[in-house]
């Protein structure tokens, strides 16, 4: 069953680039990963150093066991003590409804 993680992110306001550009890679390695549905990453239109991403995988199990610990995710786990004003608030919740607009091409 898939799985959504909303992920906020306190940045250290001279960190906000350094945080963009790791995350970028990871999110761009993301892609290719064959249980991975969709990542949208938001800034808070009050700061520039709030964030949300938004992340839906096939499995929660695959993320915990095998996603989290991919090369490509190493540098960005450990800078983040360094980037961050306070722990990241996690949330995990189950998808029951998914509605999007229809393209007319």
């Amino acid at each position: 069953m898939a799985v959504t993680y909303l992920i906020k992110f306190n940045v250290i306001p001279d960190q906000r680039a350094r945080f963009l550009g790791l995350l970028e890679g990871v999110l761009d390695a993301m892609r290719s990963e064959p249980m991975f549905h969709e990542a949208i990453l938001h800034r808070d239109p009050a700061s520039d150093c709030h964030f949300m991403l938004y992340e839906t995988w096939e499995d929660h199990d695959d993320v915990l066991n095998v996603q989290l610990h991919r090369p490509y995710r190493r540098a960005w786990h450990a800078a983040l003590p360094k980037l961050l004003a306070d722990d990241r608030d996690i949330t995990v919740w189950q998808v029951l409804r998914a509605d999007r607009a229809q393209r007319k091409d």
